[in-house]
């Protein structure tokens, strides 16, 4: 027992873990004010969702689960930049191609997953109710989401979304070995904002901003039928390998809330 407790505290990093945990927060604060500050299409959504979320706040229900949630996610992030982070990190510079191999590979992987639970626990996946549609259902509550609603959700969600992400680098950091900090920054940062952009209000539709408009519209498909496809978050790329596309009509054999009927043989 004394040397596995020996080996834990080893390997228990927690400098490398409070620096991670500040860097996230401080990197992601100066990337939304620059943006908005130097680019005309952020500015412009951060206007309207925030309005929207604004005009959303009045509701007390609204106001009461996002106010829940964010004690919830404080709680979630202490324990897990405290109990779970330290573990993965390692002081040892990492060569830039590592970094991208690394970051790229988390991201799939944890896209992977998400695409999995997102489907087959959350929704009706198209062979089966999932178990957890009840608690997904508080979520789609928001037909036409703003930015915000990505946090409108059960505080088991919240539990199990970032649970996902660090369930993903954990098991990685054995098969991999320990990540550098650049490594998840970069990716905390990333699944985080991707995610609050799919549910972002977004108006600009040209080069630069093609795909970011994609990835809300495509997502704002997602919210606007619980049946809807378009389960991944990262990209689109799951869905469009296991055909869960939805352009607005919904996917394979599910439209619009019902099942395709089988074609009769001729």
């Amino acid at each position: 027992m004394e040397q596995i407790l020996a080996q834990l505290q080893a390997g228990y990093e927690w400098k490398l873990s409070l620096i991670t945990a500040v860097a996230i927060v401080a990197i992601t604060k100066l990337l939304r004010i620059v943006g908005v500050m130097l680019v005309p299409a952020f500015r412009e959504s951060a206007r309207i969702n925030k309005e929207t979320f604004l005009e959303k706040m009045k509701r007390a229900s609204y106001a009461e689960n996002q106010a829940w949630n964010r004690k919830w996610g404080l709680f979630f992030w202490v324990v897990i930049f405290a109990g779970i982070v330290p573990f993965t990190l390692t002081s040892e510079p990492h060569s830039i191609l590592r970094i991208v191999r690394d970051c790229v590979v988390i991201l799939l992987v944890y896209d992977f997953f998400y695409y999995l639970v997102h489907r087959f626990l959350f929704h009706d996946s198209g062979y089966f109710k999932g178990p957890l549609i009840w608690v997904h259902a508080v979520h789609h509550r928001q037909h036409n989401p703003c930015r915000a609603d990505s946090s409108f959700i059960h505080p088991l969600e919240v539990a199990g979304g970032l649970g996902l992400y660090v369930g993903t680098i954990f098991g990685l950091s054995f098969l991999l070995g320990d990540f550098s900090i650049p490594t998840v920054v970069i990716t905390w940062i990333a699944f985080s904002e991707i995610n609050q952009h799919n549910h972002d209000l977004w108006k600009a539709d040209k080069f630069p901003f093609k795909y970011l408009n994609t990835m809300s519209v495509m997502h704002h498909n997602h919210h606007a039928h619980f049946t809807g496809g378009n389960f991944a978050t990262i990209s689109l790329l799951y869905d469009w390998m296991f055909g869960t596309l939805d352009y607005g009509k919904g996917y394979g054999k599910v439209v619009h809330g019902q099942r395709k009927q089988a074609t009769p043989a001729e």
